[in-house]
């Protein structure tokens, strides 16, 4: 294991922002794990693990170890009637796991293809798409403590998981280091179609019930027509939450904007398209200097070139103001911001 300085993430968060970390180190075992927490500690620098980078806004220089975990595995830890429990290292690429599942029979995480970021990221903002969340599926996450280097095991219930939310962004942030996720998959297909965007699709294709295969191929078709590429257009995905609001808010929105789309909670509240909100208030395809909205989906951030932690911020915050005037309704951001003085 090697500690780099000054090293430059430009490549290494999806919205291509250059900015330095004060130190960097790959690890692949638990012992180079240790090994870089050791420096941390005694340079008193705080811990950030980054995985492909895609969720993440860098506001300026790091004054952080950026720690990026290269272990992959997975391994069957527990079988039970039509489950499994698979055991997942933080370092393997998501989409990958989601195809190999597959592959093997094990169906669930279909809908959650080709959301970018490692696994180890998938519990932080609990991930979801197209009906699904990576807490219908979590057992457990493994982790360890920065400060100590003490091994953790968190239930799914003690993650706390909720709509983009978790322990992980609250109480246990910048604390612990996420090293592997047990998840509980199904040798029997359990397919899920009940999102618009899905039932739309299939109804055009005029598939029959479908079957996992055919809710991952839609769903990868759906995500590469509507999202760009980061290595083409550098974004972060879906850069707002959908906001969710009181039934009486809801109710006076859709009065005066009857296209506005509505999605019913568990908890009575109302879901609303953050992207409807946004392009309605004028932004879809604005640019702000070198970063603007994408012209192909309202909810996409592009850095078109050059653009800082700063620029991107300074839009963000504009298309905030403006969809509050319109509307009544705050947004929120879905990426974390780190670095500099934010």
């Amino acid at each position: 294991m090697q500690i780099r300085r000054a090293e430059s993430l430009r490549s290494r968060n999806t919205l291509g922002i250059d900015a330095s970390a004060a130190a960097y180190a790959e690890v692949a075992t638990s012992q180079e794990l240790g090994s870089a927490l050791d420096v941390a500690r005694a340079e008193g620098l705080s811990v950030l693990p980054l995985g492909e980078g895609s969720n993440i806004v860098l506001a300026g220089p790091v004054p952080a170890l950026v720690l990026r975990q290269l272990r992959a595995d997975t391994e069957v830890i527990a079988t039970a009637d039509d489950d499994v429990v698979l055991r997942v290292s933080a370092g393997h690429d998501w989409h990958a796991l989601v195809a190999s599942s597959l592959e093997r029979g094990l169906y669930g995480l279909e809908n959650l293809a080709l959301i970018p970021g490692t696994v180890g990221a998938a519990p932080i903002q609990n991930i979801g798409a197209y009906g699904v969340e990576f807490a219908q599926f979590a057992v457990a996450v493994h982790a360890v403590e920065a400060a100590t280097g003490t091994p953790l095991e968190l239930s799914a219930q003690e993650c706390q998981f909720a709509y983009r939310d978790s322990i992980f962004k609250g109480e246990l942030c910048d604390r612990v280091v996420i090293t592997a996720v047990d998840l509980r998959l199904s040798t029997r297909p359990h397919p899920e179609y009940s999102y618009p965007a899905l039932a739309v699709e299939f109804s055009a294709r005029g598939v029959p019930p479908p079957q996992p295969r055919n809710i991952f191929d839609a769903v990868v078709n759906l995500r590469r027509h509507k999202l760009p590429d980061p290595a083409e257009e550098p974004n972060c995905g879906s850069f707002f939450k959908n906001p969710i609001v009181a039934p009486e808010k809801a109710a006076e929105l859709v009065g005066e904007y009857p296209g506005l789309p509505q999605y019913l909670q568990a908890d009575g509240r109302i879901k609303l398209a953050a992207a409807w909100l946004i392009e309605r208030a004028g932004w879809k395809g604005e640019r702000r200097g070198p970063v603007g909205i994408h012209p192909g989906h309202a909810l996409v951030l592009v850095n078109y070139g050059g653009g800082s932690g700063a620029d991107v911020l300074h839009l963000a915050d504009a298309v905030v103001e403006s969809v509050h005037a319109k509307f009544g309704v705050t947004l929120e951001m879905e990426p974390r911001v780190y670095g500099g003085a934010a």
